[in-house]
């Protein structure tokens, strides 16, 4: 098979990347731009998130003074004025109003803008600064919701996770950009990540440097990082272009992190793990157009009409610290990876959905996979890929491999409540994997399938061919091959590309269009598609097509 496969655009999809570049231009242009002399700026663009069907959450961040930088606590509290309107050349203004880029809280703001009409395009901005020194933020375009009860044909969202500022250009948050026919873009988790300048990638690798150059600990530091991720103009074009549902993985803290530590903090020298995940919460929320459906965690749960329903999870704040492989602990029953409250949450939201889909945002994938029939040239590079201890054994105790019994329990609730078309969204380990939920793996396909589960590959995180330094498909096929011998419930698995999906939903079938970059370490990369799969309504089985949504 050939890597990329390449598709001829319709005239359909050149007017609208077309459309969406003119949206996506003013940030690029806006970015860098002129600041009233001594007054305020936007220098890391807008953004929105959490689509309502009444509502929309707006985002910015005002740089007051040239030396109130993020992470620095200097700067006057400023006055912002937001206003959302109706066209692009805000003539027809739906609200407005003000708040205030407090220093307590980073000079970041947001309002949540209520009182809006369902499924409606909408355009943003905020503007600061006194007489005659008024500053215009950028402009950005987002869109609500349909209405909770409305019979909507389709709904497609962009599906993005691992983007490590290091490793690479984020040069597939510009082709989502670039599209005007999404509804909302999804981002799985690890929208940041922690580690020290060379640590990860390897420093004859690195691409960019982080800011700041060491590992992040301290309010201050997380901050800086959400900054410096914020100034990338392909992230800004994708924020100002659509709304961005997002949940955090482990980097947004620490490699691997638990609810009580994580495999990349020590104590003994980084200090407390509650005062390290409290930084790193708060400037979360400071800087991502995120709702905070209780305090300091992500779970959630958005509607789009009554085709599809969006439960979205955390899987870090509450899960046991993860077991060693080999000693049966993956099955223990006390041990968890939602939390008692977050797991009842999800099932009674599955339970009592009417929505033809429940999709399902996890970060880490859920269905079973062992890697036992693995060459043993490839077994250490996959450990290292995944997760897994370097000798090899059979199970990644970061997934839901390693908290088999919290997965034994949701899954008995799909099958004995008979809730159907429920599709798991994941990223993390930077494939792309189309799979069956299998009942039971070990007599699949004789057992039946729960549900079933696309997995997105890294926007510029290392995969197989990164971390081995060879040519795409090098090792990666053989490795794939012995991946789907041993889990016959996995259909595809992409070891190498680096990309983003695009997943379209209607009331027949949710599909996955797959998309790879060219080139991560290239700021032009192109993009092409490579695979597809689907599901459809009430089968809870995946299916390869031939071509993507249109």
């Amino acid at each position: 098979m050939t890597r990329h496969l390449s598709a001829a655009p319709s005239r359909r999809t050149v007017v609208k990347a077309a459309a969406a570049t003119a949206v996506a231009a003013p940030v690029i242009a806006a970015a860098t731009g002129a600041r009233a002399a001594g007054g305020p700026a936007f220098l890391h663009g807008v953004a929105s998130g959490d689509p309502l069907p009444d509502g929309i959450l707006l985002w910015t961040r005002v740089t007051p003074a040239p030396d109130a930088v993020p992470g620095s606590g200097l700067g006057a509290d400023t006055p912002v004025d937001w206003e959302i309107a109706e066209d692009r050349a805000f003539s027809r203004i739906a609200a407005r109003g003000t708040t205030v880029a407090r220093s307590a809280s980073d000079h970041t703001v947001k309002a949540d803008v209520r009182g809006l009409r369902p499924a409606t395009a909408y355009w943003f901005r905020f503007s600061a600064g006194g007489a005659g020194q008024t500053v215009l933020s950028p402009a950005g375009r987002t869109r609500t919701a349909p209405a909770r009860d409305a019979a909507v044909p389709g709904v497609r969202f962009g599906v993005v996770s691992c983007a490590n500022w290091e490793a690479g250009w984020f040069s597939p948050y510009r082709h989502l950009a670039a599209r005007s026919d999404l509804d909302a873009v999804l981002h799985l988790g690890d929208y940041i990540y922690e580690y020290a300048s060379g640590s990860y990638p390897t420093q004859d690798t690195v691409v960019r440097p982080h800011a700041p150059a060491h590992e992040i600990l301290t309010l201050a530091d997380y901050r800086t990082r959400h900054a410096t991720y914020k100034t990338d103009t392909d992230l800004q074009s994708l924020h100002a272009a659509h709304p961005v549902i997002a949940i955090w993985d482990d980097h947004e803290f620490a490699n691997d992190a638990w609810s009580g530590g994580a495999e990349n903090h020590t104590p003994a020298a980084e200090g407390a793990w509650t005062a390290r995940v409290a930084a790193a919460k708060q400037a979360y929320f400071e800087w991502m157009p995120v709702r905070a459906s209780t305090e300091g965690t992500v779970y959630r749960r958005l509607t789009f009409g009554s085709l599809a329903e969006l439960h979205l999870l955390d899987l870090r704040s509450f899960r046991s610290e993860q077991a060693s492989v080999g000693n049966g602990a993956v099955d223990d029953p006390e041990r968890t990876v939602t939390g008692r409250a977050q797991l009842d949450w999800l099932k009674a939201g599955l339970a009592g959905s009417d929505a033809a889909w429940k999709l399902v945002g996890t970060s880490v994938m859920i269905s079973p996979v062992a890697f036992g029939a693995l060459p043993a040239h490839l077994l250490a590079p996959l450990a290292e890929l995944l997760g897994l201890p370097a000798e090899g054994l059979a199970v990644n105790v970061d997934q839901w491999d390693g908290y088999t019994d919290d997965r034994r329990e949701l899954i008995s609730h799909l099958r004995d409540r008979g809730i159907r078309d429920t599709v798991f969204l994941t990223g993390d380990i930077h494939m792309a994997w189309a799979n069956d939920v299998p009942v039971k793996a070990a007599t699949y396909p004789l057992s039946a399938s729960a549900a079933t589960e696309f997995v997105v590959t890294s926007v510029t995180s290392d995969n197989l061919d990164d971390i081995l330094r060879v040519a795409p498909q090098t090792v990666s096929l053989v490795a794939a091959a012995a991946v789907k011998a041993a889990n016959r419930h996995v259909k595809w698995v992409d070891m190498d590309s680096h990309g983003y999906g695009v997943l379209d939903v209607t009331a027949e079938r949710s599909q996955m269009d797959y998309y790879a970059v060219s080139d991560k370490t290239a700021e032009d990369a192109t993009s092409s598609w490579v695979r597809s799969y689907r599901t459809l309504r009430g089968t809870q089985r995946i299916e390869r097509v031939s071509a993507p949504v249109r």
